[in-house]
């Protein structure tokens, strides 16, 4: 059986981590041309668009929902003896 209390916790975290994302991409790429990317300065991307955006969704969804799942560990308080 699972446990529910993990389960809700996890989409507290992701289900606001996955719209923040959305947002995130979207102001990002309506500044930063996905064509004009870069490997770190040198050679240039040779991806489709829609995985320069795949991916990107990814990682900023990945980053937002590391950040609240590390905020929800801190808030857990320590049971009292």
């Amino acid at each position: 059986m699972m446990n529910w209390v993990v389960v809700r916790r996890s989409l507290q975290i992701l289900w606001p981590a996955f719209l923040l994302a959305g947002v995130t991409e979207t102001l990002v790429f309506a500044v930063v041309d996905p064509s004009d990317l870069r490997w770190f300065g040198g050679e240039a991307f040779d991806w489709p668009l829609t995985a320069v955006y795949t991916v990107s969704f990814l990682v900023f969804w990945a980053l937002i929902a590391t950040a609240g799942a590390i905020t929800t560990l801190l808030m857990v308080e320590e049971p009292r003896v």
